[in-house]
Order: C-alpha cells, then structure tokens, then sequence
C-alpha cells in the first residue's frame, strides 16, 4: 500500500519536473525577438587578466569652468579639497580599487589585478568611476564653494589603460607626479609674474619661454622671495589615496543586569578608511612602506 503510494508521489513529480522545464523552455524562446541579433554589433572590450586596470579622468574644459567659477590661481585649496572628496566617494563605493592619485583636475584609480568587477569590461569600468565622480562633484560642491553658486554642470571625459606589470604601473604613477611638479612650477611662476609684477598672461608666456626648472626657481627666489620648496605639499606632490585601518573611538551606553541605568564607556574599534596622503611616489621608498598595495591576496 505505501509502496504504492510512493510511487504515485514519484510519478506525479517526474511530470511536474517535464512540465516545469517544457514552460521555462517556451519562456526562453517566447523572450528573444528578431531584433536581438543587434547584440552581436557589441565590440568586447573585455580587459586582459592578470593586470592593473587603471581608469584616468579629466576635468572637460575646465579652465573655462575654473574662470566661470573664480577659481583661485595658481592653485584652489577649496577645488583640490573637492575633487579628492569625490575621489574618496569612488573608492568607498568600488572597492576594488587599491590605490588612486589625483592632480588639479584629473585622478587616476587603480583596480586590483584580479578585480572581476563588471566582468573586466572597459566601458563598465570607464563609466562608473566617472559617473560616479561627476555626480559626487555636484553633490559635495557646497561643502567647499559656500559663497560660489555652481552656475552649469561640470563634466569629465575618461580612459582605460592596462599595465601588466607592477613595475610599469609604478611608472604610470611616477608620470603623473612628474607631471604635476612641472605644470605647478610652471603655473605658479606664471602667476606671480601676472599678480604681482602685472604683466599680461602673454607677456609672462613669453618670459617664461624656453626657461628650465632652475630658471624657473630663481625667478621665484630672486623676484618674489618664494622659496618653491616652501610650497604646500599638496601642490607640489598632488593626492594619493590609500586605504589604511585608522582607530576610531566612540561612546557607547552599557547596561549591567544588576543597574537600573546603563554607563557610557569609550569603545574603540578599528576600520578600513581612505586616506589622502601628500607624498612623494616616485622611487621606491613609498611601495616599501606600504606593500599591501602591489599584493596580490590584499
């Protein structure tokens, strides 16, 4: 009788098993359309394994955004402040980014190299991280211009590279250091020689014509006592963003069973936060101090 039983149980699933995959079939076929073969017209822009995917955006137009919106020449602390808290915003929300570096309008961020965010697609990586960007940059805009309304939307246009090697991503970065201390002592003769000696911006272009770093650093010295090295880190060196554990201690309500009231106590706790650095990058003195990042299991 149960044996019976059983079987009539076994036979009744079976056909609903059949029934089942017969209608997700039907689904399946009933869902594409004549029109899908457009999918095959996709380019793949699947990046290669095994290397550092690195996403650079700039800042469009931005010396038109910079007079439009009184920036201060050569170099805004409040613009700078704001473009590393929309990097940060970045990092917090793709974690796979190990390490990003950022100078006057443009940051770069480096995703892990066995990252398999969005499947290692170019466009997905392009697309976020501006998107991302751009929209914090709007959002967080008040927080550093209190008294300059944002008079129309910025934008930044992006690029994908690959390096297969750490030692060719070190490079890359070492570059865009480089590139930040010759552009920073360029623009911050030009505008001395601009502000304080009044000569037009074509005049100090044609001064400033030809000359080498040296040149450079005594017309600072000689002409308007500034030492260049004096400078503020932060334009000289440009950001660099790591993620490193910080303690933070906060106050918490405990309640014993044998008290009627709880006590507030200090609790400290430990967490993964990105912090700005303004260091040098290039040789190797800072991937010695912090090897987590070229690490493969970090």
């Amino acid at each position: 009788m149960w044996a019976a039983g059983t079987l009539k149980v076994r036979d009744c699933l079976a056909a609903t098993y059949v029934t089942l995959r017969r209608c997700l079939k039907l689904g399946a076929t009933m869902a594409k359309s004549k029109f899908e073969y457009v999918r095959d017209f996709e380019a793949d822009d699947t990046c290669l394994p095994h290397c550092w995917v690195v996403v650079r955006l700039d800042g469009r137009n931005f010396h038109r955004f910079a007079e439009k919106h009184s920036f201060i020449k050569p170099n805004d602390s409040r613009a700078l402040h704001l473009m590393t808290k929309c990097a940060q915003t970045v990092m917090n929300e793709l974690e796979d980014i190990v390490i990003a570096y950022g100078q006057s309008d443009e940051y770069s961020f480096v995703f892990k190299r066995k990252s398999n965010w969005f499947k290692r697609r170019a466009s997905k990586f392009m697309t976020h991280v501006v998107s991302q960007f751009a929209s914090s940059y709007v959002f967080y805009w008040r927080d550093y211009f209190e008294d300059q309304p944002l008079l129309y939307p910025p934008g930044f246009d992006g690029r994908v590279v690959v390096y297969p090697s750490n030692q060719t991503l070190k490079d890359y970065l070492s570059w865009r250091q480089a590139d930040c201390h010759i552009n920073n002592l360029y623009n911050t003769v030009f505008w001395a020689l601009v502000q304080q000696s009044g000569l037009t911006p074509l005049q100090a272009q044609e001064r400033l014509q030809g000359t080498l770093a040296a040149d450079k650093n005594e017309i600072l010295f000689s002409e308007f006592n500034i030492n260049y090295n004096n400078e503020p880190l932060m334009y000289r060196k440009g950001t660099v963003l790591i993620w490193q554990k910080v303690e933070e201690i906060t106050t918490k309500e405990v309640k014993l069973p044998a008290e009627m009231e709880g006590k507030k106590m200090a609790v400290t706790r430990t967490r993964t936060v990105v912090v700005p650095l303004h260091c040098n990058i290039i040789g190797d003195a800072f991937w010695k101090e912090h090897p987590e990042i070229l690490d493969e299991d970090s």
